[in-house]
């Protein structure tokens, strides 16, 4: 789709794209041919088009696959989708928001989702059983999915994400393939799911929270940084909170010190 053609859809339709919704429609369609290739698209594939705009990336892939499901947020944008892609038998779409709407199972993802949605998207993607997932997203968000133990990027996302994928940064994806265009360049990254976790946890919600209350406190010692949350999320005093705490191993290191697998370590040492 061409960015002539966007506009004029855009026209047409009297849509006004909506930063909110992060709505940046793709330009470039030379791009679908390689987002196929990496997510190596096989024609019994069941695809899930999350962010699906205005059905040209869904078209493309109903041509390679056994059926495509669309997800549009957007009642004025599905609008548009539900007349581009209406003859295609293969094509489900769906209106709605994709992290709660009921879906059809889908065994693969190739999306352009919505930039204000990737990490919620992504943790929504890490657990379900795909094979893989090809997506294009902000640059920024992808180093954070890769960064360095201690780096600036360094965060909850990386933890969570090398607990449950191999994830691979492909290709640079320029803003001026986007319209309107975004401030910063994207990326095209993978996710394949280990076949074996990268390490276990018995709780992955717990393991969630607490991952992600420790990057709030990234600079301070572990046995300072849990007190809080342990006596809201065990309910005691100030002083069992910090003798557990104490207890704990890697209590002298930093958050950010901490690799994926010490923060499974330390949610098995904590009471069951």
């Amino acid at each position: 789709m061409s960015l002539e053609e966007t506009k004029q859809l855009l026209r047409a339709y009297r849509i006004t794209p909506n930063k909110l919704l992060g709505q940046n429609f793709m330009v470039e369609p030379s791009l679908y041919a390689r987002l196929c290739s990496y997510a190596e698209l096989e024609s019994s594939d069941v695809v899930l088009d999350a962010g699906a705009g205005f059905g040209f990336l869904t078209r493309f892939l109903a041509d390679k696959c056994r059926a495509v499901v669309a997800v549009e947020k957007d009642p004025q944008v599905a609008k548009v989708l539900c007349e581009q892609v209406g003859g295609l038998g293969n094509v489900s779409v769906i209106v709605g928001d994709v992290l709660k709407a009921p879906l059809p199972p889908f065994n693969k993802v190739i999306a352009i989702p919505p930039y204000y949605l990737s990490s919620q998207f992504v943790t929504w993607l890490f657990e379900r059983r795909i094979d893989c997932a090809v997506l294009i997203v902000q640059k920024e968000f992808a180093q954070r999915l890769v960064a360095e133990v201690g780096s600036e990027e360094y965060g909850w996302l990386m933890v969570v994400g090398y607990q449950h994928a191999e994830v691979a940064l492909l290709d640079i994806v320029p803003k001026e393939m986007f319209y309107p265009r975004p401030e910063v360049d994207s990326v095209i990254i993978s996710l394949k799911p280990w076949k074996k976790k990268a390490f276990e946890v018995l709780d992955e919600a717990l393991f969630l929270r607490l991952v992600k209350w420790l990057f709030t406190e990234r600079n301070k010692k572990l046995s300072k940084a849990l007190v809080p949350f342990l006596r809201s999320n065990y309910k005691l005093s100030k002083l069992d909170a910090e003798k557990l705490a104490c207890s704990l191993p890697l209590q002298h290191k930093r958050v950010r010190e901490l690799a994926p697998k010490d923060f499974g370590a330390i949610l098995d040492a904590l009471p069951s």
